[in-house]
């Protein structure tokens, strides 16, 4: 098979007959399918759960699933699962955590929990006739949803408000009906997509009916019914802080109230820098992406929410705001977070539901607050490492891991690379080098 080829049909294909397509330009095609079916689950049942979680699945791509303990959030205390591959992500999460634990943790507020969407239509009708026919408008979308909403609605959420968006300077005779929704535990993107698509029916219906518009009115196109990402209404804050002398073992070695200030002039340069900012962000998404993987969530959703709120003012910034005052340090994050704990893959994946049952199964509001706090965490333990020991200190030790397993280390040449490199630079070269020197001479020696 050339890359030029076209498969038709791919998904409908047995697995088996996959399999020997992906495999017949592999030189080690045994050994690849091996390793291929090594990572399917032994539980057929579990297996065919993953298998339609997605399309065309072949296996399961495995990622380690750690805890960070000791978050002190709001009084109550976690062990919070975090799930990366990425090399200190967890023992910087948990340092951080450990930290702030005897310094009164976490506090954390949630601002609000307004998810919302849009009805994406263009229209040539007088915009001041569609203004004023709107309340009778916004009634019959309330009215003609209630099929769809009457459940979330006995759990005290359901929609909330709408509005009718003239977007005309924008792209001609563009028009949006947005609308803000409470979701309750649940993310509701399924939810939320059909209230929307069904607001475009009721659109349609309502200006052919009643004799409100002239007959060059009643059309209208619709453009897309969707959900946005972007919750700027959907808002937690977490805080860490204390005297600025209770810094002194994070500090190194500088003096607590230096530390304090470079800490602040680094946040400051992510909020002017957009080169800095990215990588800045990288960090707190580190963390809280680790822990949104683990219950289910969509980090990708997520993030897309965090980066839009980053750049809000015109420019991209930090999202975590740091200073002192009064004697006092502060450390400071704020964004809109939406994630649920009910429904969709939280209720299907197992790993996921454990990880609710391993913080005390939260509601969307306090899982909110947990990941908003790792969030936070993660970036108190970047900055403060880049602004004193550098932040390759903590990674080479998990970097010299990787490239030991990588050569095929054993336990006593791990141990003593990890003797021999503490210090030094451990670049594969070095440590290929030093493997080979330790095992010629272990060669000798027999």
């Amino acid at each position: 098979m050339t890359n030029k080829t076209i498969i038709s049909g791919f998904s409908r294909l047995e697995r088996k007959e996959k399999l020997d397509l992906l495999l017949q330009n592999i030189p080690d095609r045994v050994q690849a399918f091996q390793e291929i079916e090594s990572y399917r689950h032994s539980d057929r049942r579990i297996q065919n759960l993953h298998d339609e979680f997605s399309e065309n699945t072949i296996t399961n791509f495995y990622l380690p699933y750690g805890i960070a303990p000791n978050f002190l959030i709001n009084g109550r205390n976690y062990m919070v699962p975090m799930v990366t591959e990425e090399s200190s992500v967890v023992a910087a999460a948990a340092r951080s955590a450990k930290f702030w634990s005897a310094l009164g943790g976490f506090n954390v507020q949630v601002k609000g929990m307004s998810k919302n969407g849009q009805l994406h239509f263009t229209w040539k009708g007088d915009h001041d006739r569609l203004r004023n026919a709107f309340p009778s408008l916004k009634e019959m979308l309330l009215k003609g949803t209630e099929h769809i909403t009457a459940n979330m609605v006995k759990r005290g959420g359901g929609i909330k408000s709408i509005e009718l968006l003239d977007r005309r300077e924008d792209m001609e005779d563009y028009y949006q009906i947005s609308a803000g929704f409470d979701t309750g535990d649940s993310m509701g993107a399924n939810f939320i997509n059909s209230c929307l698509e069904e607001f475009g029916v009721i659109l349609k219906e309502f200006l052919r009916t009643g004799n409100r518009f002239e007959k060059g009115e009643q059309e209208v196109d619709i453009i897309m019914a969707i959900l946005s990402n972007y919750c700027s209404e959907c808002l937690v804050t977490a805080e860490v802080g204390c005297k600025i002398g209770g810094l002194k073992s994070m500090a190194g070695d500088m003096q607590a109230d230096e530390f304090a200030g470079k800490f602040h002039r680094a946040v400051r340069i992510a909020g002017i820098d957009v080169n800095r900012a990215t990588t800045h962000n990288k960090g707190i998404f580190n963390g809280m992406d680790a822990v949104v993987i683990a219950t289910g969530n969509d980090f990708r959703a997520v993030e897309a929410s965090g980066h839009a709120w980053a750049a809000r003012n015109g420019r991209y910034g930090s999202l975590s705001t740091s200073g002192t005052e009064n004697g006092m340090f502060y450390h400071r994050l704020t964004l809109p977070l939406a994630v649920g704990t009910v429904g969709g893959l939280t209720g299907l994946h197992p790993m996921a539901r454990r990880s609710l049952q391993i913080l005390g199964n939260p509601d969307a509001r306090e899982l909110m607050e947990i990941i908003a706090s790792v969030g936070l965490a993660s970036n108190f333990a970047a900055v403060s490492s880049l602004v004193t020991s550098g932040i390759q200190s903590g990674h080479m030790k998990m970097h010299l891991s990787n490239i030991l397993n990588h050569l095929g280390a054993d336990k006593a040449e791990k141990e003593a690379a990890a003797v021999h490199f503490e210090g030094r630079k451990a670049g594969f070269a070095a440590v290929e080098e030093f493997l080979n020197t330790m095992r010629r001479e272990k060669q000798n020696i027999n």
